[in-house]
């Protein structure tokens, strides 16, 4: 392979355009059969400067991750106004979130499979990320029961499961999305609004389900 040719731009330009091709690269072919000479070579520079700029194959892939969990974390909050009812905030959220690995589903398979499969290090980033917007789907629920039940104190651990439920239901979701023909971020939010709004909605009035009482265990008869 010849030597690639690369025209002068500011250094913070060429370092987005080689995480641009290492997050299609990593997306599509997975961390372990990604290499740096295809990612040099997307990125339509040299091999030596790749490393110059991130030093080695797992600082450039704990950059990509770095970089899409904080768009996507951006993309969430930015897309929901705190100043709308409880349903529309929790619509307009999903709905960004959807969009957002929609549009960027070599991003999505980054964050949510690669970086999660190959080590610890890379692993630690993602929760990072995950537990912002699980606190941030945490404080959105906790904030609207209150307001539903008058009560500012109601303490956000009542809801905290809610949240983590929600996101992993967002996660799978999202999954399911991309990889399935047809399906829109509009479609996949619907999708998940309808799922869990009845029991949300049911909490914001004050009408949460409560389980049976437990019935004295008893052997099955002979």
């Amino acid at each position: 392979m010849g030597a690639v040719k690369t025209k002068r731009m500011p250094r913070a330009v060429r370092e987005q355009q080689m995480l641009d091709a290492a997050v299609r690269t990593f997306g599509q072919r997975g961390y372990t059969a990604a290499s740096m000479d295809e990612i040099a070579e997307l990125a339509g520079v040299s091999k030596p400067l790749v490393y110059l700029y991130l030093n080695s194959k797992e600082d450039l892939f704990t950059a990509c991750i770095r970089r899409e969990a904080t768009a996507l974390v951006a993309a969430v909050r930015s897309g929901v106004g705190t100043d709308l009812p409880a349903d529309r905030q929790l619509w307009d959220g999903l709905r960004a979130f959807f969009a957002h690995t929609a549009q960027h589903p070599d991003a999505w398979s980054v964050l949510h499979l690669q970086a999660r499969t190959h080590g610890e290090v890379f692993a630690a980033e993602v929760t990072a990320m995950r537990d912002e917007i699980v606190t941030f789907v945490t404080q959105l629920i906790a904030a609207a029961a209150r307001e539903a039940h008058r009560n500012p104190a109601l303490p956000e651990r009542e809801v905290a499961g809610l949240a983590e439920a929600l996101v992993g239901a967002a996660e799978s979701l999202a999954d399911w999305a991309n990889a399935t023909e047809g399906v829109t971020a509009r479609q996949a939010a619907t999708t998940l609004m309808n799922f869990a709004w009845s029991g949300l909605g049911d909490l914001m009035a004050g009408r949460p389900w409560s389980p049976p009482e437990e019935e004295p265990f008893s052997r099955p008869a002979d």
